[in-house]
């Protein structure tokens, strides 16, 4: 393929092809590890790929208004924790003029959430209220369908499709011919009494019976639950120098609890930092008695940061409520740094807004308050930008910095969470840790259990080709057993 069409591939894929593992899996996992059909996939997927520019496409590149319309975005997660892509049908209308321009949209916010979350699969919602005839465009539906069965690998968890109209039944049964059996079987059709099986309703918008306060507005680009524009603090957790009393109090019972529990599992805790004691400022860090040593690191341009994709939280048996980000600055400069949540009225961060010295580390103590627990829908966003050796690192200095650092020089690494199911002794976790065993997320879980399908299919496949040669194989014998006795009895009556 790559000797006779290398003119038909962007360099950048075949190179990524070529380091990604991950990549070349979900191509395997997504065409059941037949070969010859994976690469066949690559090879479409490619020459669509360079077709649509993908690699290139940007803000700048599409038209404002495609962004404005709010026909499609990124917003909320599933209650298996999957972003959810939605797709607000009444907002679009049938243009072949513009039918290009909107499926490099398409293209677009596939690329950009592929490339940030690392090919994390996605949950698609078409929310189908308030659509009738006008709002239908087979063509554009067909590609929204190759996307997902064509070109992005194992990138489809779901298809949930809200109230769509009776008169729509006869062209859903055209797109269900454009889907695999695969594809088929994530088809969700739910309407306001069923559609939270899937999705929570803190995740839904009030027409569909959720609690979602969300407005669509851009700009900015809407590619998260952390809206607010980088030149304003917006929902950063609990900063440092502006928490509340009841938050000191709080906190403070709660590091004294610490320390108790902590006196009575010393001998089983040696390998964990112990607790301070309850300090009389509040920039004195705690370290969390249950804070995991981080398994994975990020390697980012400015900071190196552990862990790399999950923070671990326990289950509310297990009473684990802290985790630990370690920070490290690779730069020669100061590295100014802040924290958002999605759950900002669950989570306090220390330090929140702050900086790192050059070649130093520093550790950020999350830690949930009140009677709240984690859940796999909150997401913490990190957000670190180089600052000049002359200026300061005060909480003023930071301020005025966050609001004249361009947008581009901001690196940025999302985290997600990680809720443990049931509660797990101590002792274990201690030695998981030290051997550096990374706990399985729902992605590793949801790959094996493909696998293990996909193996189950080929024995199933090899039981029935043997029960087909054992029957064949019985049949040729009593055809040779007939044969041979006919032959005796012809050879007894010429005889006789």
């Amino acid at each position: 393929y790559l000797l006779g069409k290398s003119d038909k591939y962007d360099a950048r894929d075949v190179e990524r092809l070529q380091q990604d593992d991950k990549w070349v899996e979900n191509y395997l996992i997504w065409r059941h590890d037949v070969v010859d059909d994976t690469l066949k996939m690559i090879d479409e997927s490619f020459q669509w790929r360079k077709d649509y520019t993908v690699n290139d496409l940007t803000e700048s590149v599409l038209p404002k208004w495609l962004f404005e319309n709010g026909s499609l975005f990124l917003h909320g997660y599933d209650k298996e924790g999957y972003k959810l892509f939605w797709f607000r049908v009444k907002h679009h209308t049938r243009d072949p003029k513009q039918q290009l321009e909107k499926k490099k949209l398409v293209a677009f916010w596939l690329e950009h959430y592929a490339k940030r979350d690392h090919g994390k699969p996605l949950t698609v919602v078409f929310d189908m209220s308030e659509t009738g005839i006008s709002h239908i465009d087979l063509d554009f539906v067909r590609f929204i369908v190759s996307c997902f069965t064509d070109y992005y690998p194992n990138f489809l968890t779901k298809i949930v499709i809200f109230e769509m109209p009776w008169i729509m039944n006869a062209a859903f049964k055209i797109v269900k011919g454009w889907l695999g059996p695969d594809a088929i079987s994530m088809l969700k059709f739910t309407n306001k009494n069923d559609v939270q099986e899937y999705i929570s309703g803190e995740y839904l918008p009030p027409h569909m019976g959720g609690t979602d306060s969300f407005k669509y507005s851009y700009p900015p680009l809407v590619d998260d639950d952390f809206q607010t524009p980088l030149c304003e603090n917006g929902p950063i957790t609990s900063e440092d120098e502006h928490e509340s009393k009841d938050e000191i109090d709080a906190d403070t019972k709660e590091t004294g609890e610490l320390n108790e529990e902590q006196n009575l599992n010393q001998k089983k805790m040696n390998s964990i930092e112990q607790i301070s004691k309850s300090e009389e400022t509040d920039k004195t860090e705690i370290k969390p008695k249950n804070a995991k040593k981080a398994l994975t690191t990020f390697k980012g341009p400015l900071l190196h940061i552990s862990p790399a994709e999950e923070l671990y939280f326990g289950s509310r048996e297990t009473g684990e409520k802290k985790c630990l980000i370690v920070l490290t600055n690779v730069t020669k400069n100061i590295v100014a740094f802040k924290v958002r949540t999605t759950a900002p009225e669950k989570y306090r961060v220390k330090p929140s807004n702050s900086s790192c010295e050059p070649g130093t580390s520093l550790d950020i103590i999350v830690s949930l308050h009140g009677g709240f627990a984690a859940s796999l829908q909150d997401r913490f966003l990190i957000m670190a930008a180089e600052m000049d050796q002359s200026s300061g690192a005060g909480v003023p200095e930071l301020t005025q910095f966050w609001k004249e650092v361009p947008r581009t020089k901001v690196m940025e690494h999302r985290l997600r969470c990680h809720v443990a199911e049931s509660s797990k002794p101590s002792s274990l976790t201690l030695k998981e840790n030290t051997f550096n065993i990374p706990a399985k997320n729902n992605e590793d879980l949801h790959i094996q259990l493909t696998r293990l399908l996909q193996i189950n299919k080929r024995l199933q496949e090899q039981i029935e080709r043997c029960l087909w040669f054992q029957q064949l194989s019985v049949v040729i014998s009593l055809f040779s057993v007939t044969v041979v006795a006919f032959c005796f009895y012809l050879a007894y009556t010429q005889r006789s």
